[in-house]
């Protein structure tokens, strides 16, 4: 990938020839929370202590960085080896994805680009990064770009003057590769703010054709045939779902996905909209049936398998190795969930065991689909921040990372699996995704709605907060959906 920035990063590196490691990764949840001496304390600690961390990571990176480039050098003397650890400039990236395969993968795709342009560049994913990130901001330990999972929360960066606008240069070499649509999940009251880097698709329904054929059941194309099918797999002693919505700091919002979907299903795509800019308020009568459907649903005598004892305590990602030992037959989940499947796990290819997916039924408003994605934002002005920046909406970061994540999800299996990640990247190479992850964008090609995921368009304060939470309090029976549905409303920003 060749841009201005890239030829300007190459005159500051051939100047600067220094390295700069900064950013944190705190574990604390709410900065709310620190009002007295004592906790303020802790947390300036704990992210001075973080800050220290991220440097030596940085450092052992670029350290085997250089080693590797040294090894590679001695095999092949016609390839030059990367520049020497000390004359490396530094780039940190922090985000929400920490599996091995999804972490690992990010973090090969970065290190190629990385090796080729003078850059080590560290990537670490947290669990807690929506509250990290808030702290990391306020301790001045930021990490120089960040991975957002929420639109919402980059556009309330964005107006807040803590998340800089991508130079034109940037906005023009990315858009390239993205359509306008997609564009504008980054784009922020006309200005873009975002680099998409990963797409996904939600209104999937994982499950087992071999055990779906053994029982005599069908797919269902309707809402009605859904629930109608998960009421005979009851009766037949078989458990319809695996759910959880356990995710840390995150926890609640595989429910609200939920709702999202039953949303577009249930009402119409106006008053969806309406609902994520807060003009149709969750104690509405169209938002409260669809949580009370979905709870309605997971309440049901025999109707959900929770691997962590309950649905508030088992994690989203702990979903896989239930369905496919048979604990339940059915998991609603994105389509990233690939990645969370035992190891070997055969992807739709008619094998005994083999994993597939169809779509989440349609309501009463035609065949809509949720989807949903990340954006890169960059906290930094370097000339190689923006580099790593344009990187990520390139093609050739979208091919590194399949290929890398394809042979991490693999292992040490012959057998073909998904990979995890997803890309609408209009210049991807579509041949480096197994047939089911390129059937996702036929899906999202044939959607007669489609909608982004609507917590993630919403305030942080809500999407991300207290959708989470008062969701998380209605699974629990803590709360009754009115009280929860007036929590809500209450909090969102006037």
């Amino acid at each position: 990938m060749k841009s201005t920035w890239i030829r300007l990063l190459a005159v500051v590196f051939s100047l600067a020839l220094v390295a700069a490691a900064c950013g944190s990764d705190t574990g604390t949840a709410d900065t709310s929370g620190a009002d007295d001496a004592a906790a303020s304390l802790e947390a300036a600690q704990q992210a001075a202590e973080d800050a220290e961390a991220r440097a030596a990571e940085a450092e052992d990176r670029a350290a085997e960085a250089e080693k590797a480039a040294e090894e590679a050098a001695m095999a092949d003397d016609s390839e030059p080896a990367a520049a020497p650890a000390s004359d490396r400039l530094v780039v940190t990236v922090s985000g929400p994805e920490r599996s091995d395969a999804e972490a690992g993968a990010l973090n090969a795709a970065l290190e190629e680009f990385g090796n080729a342009n003078g850059i080590a560049i560290v990537y670490k994913g947290s669990a807690n990064w929506e509250a990290d990130i808030n702290i990391q901001l306020e301790a001045g330990s930021n990490p120089d770009i960040s991975i957002f999972p929420q639109p919402g929360k980059l556009a309330d960066f964005a107006r807040d003057g803590r998340v800089l606008a991508l130079p034109d240069e940037i906005t023009e070499a990315v858009s390239a590769n993205w359509t306008d649509s997609v564009m504008d999940f980054g784009n922020v009251d006309g200005t873009q703010f975002g680099v998409p880097n990963k797409n996904d698709l939600k209104s999937l329904v994982w499950y087992q054709p071999a055990r779906f054929e053994a029982a005599g059941y069908t797919i269902p194309e309707t809402l009605d045939e859904l629930w109608a099918l998960s009421d005979t797999m009851i009766a037949d002693g078989n458990t319809p779902w695996c759910i959880g919505i356990e995710s840390g700091q995150a926890t609640g919002w595989a429910f609200t996905d939920w709702v999202e979907d039953m949303m577009l299903r249930t009402t119409t795509p106006e008053n969806y909209d309406a609902w994520t800019t807060g003009e149709l308020p969750f104690s509405s009568p169209e938002v409260t049936s669809a949580m009370e459907t979905v709870l309605g649903e997971w309440n049901k005598p025999g109707a959900v398998f929770a691997a962590g004892g309950s649905i508030a305590t088992t994690a989203f990602q702990a979903n896989g190795e239930p369905l496919v030992n048979g604990d339940c037959m059915m998991h609603r989940q994105a389509s990233f969930f690939s990645s969370f499947f035992p190891e070997g796990t055969p992807a739709a290819d008619g094998t005994e065991g083999a994993v597939d997916v169809f779509y989440f039924p349609e309501g009463s408003t035609g065949r809509p689909v949720l989807g949903s994605g990340t954006l890169a934002g960059a906290f930094e002005d370097r000339p190689e921040v923006w580099a790593v920046m344009e990187y990520f909406g390139s093609p050739e970061y979208a091919n590194a990372r399949q290929v890398a994540q394809e042979t991490l999800k693999r292992g040490d299996s012959e057998t073909v699996v998904l990979s995890g990640f997803n890309t609408a990247n209009l210049g991807a190479d579509a041949s480096l995704w197994h047939p089911l992850e390129q059937s996702f964008v036929g899906i999202l090609q044939g959607a007669e709605v489609l909608r982004f995921d609507g917590s993630d368009l919403m305030p942080a304060d809500v999407g991300a907060g207290t959708f989470w939470s008062e969701g998380t309090a209605m699974v629990n029976g803590d709360k009754s959906v009115a009280d929860a549905a007036a929590a809500i409303d209450a909090s969102w920003p006037s």
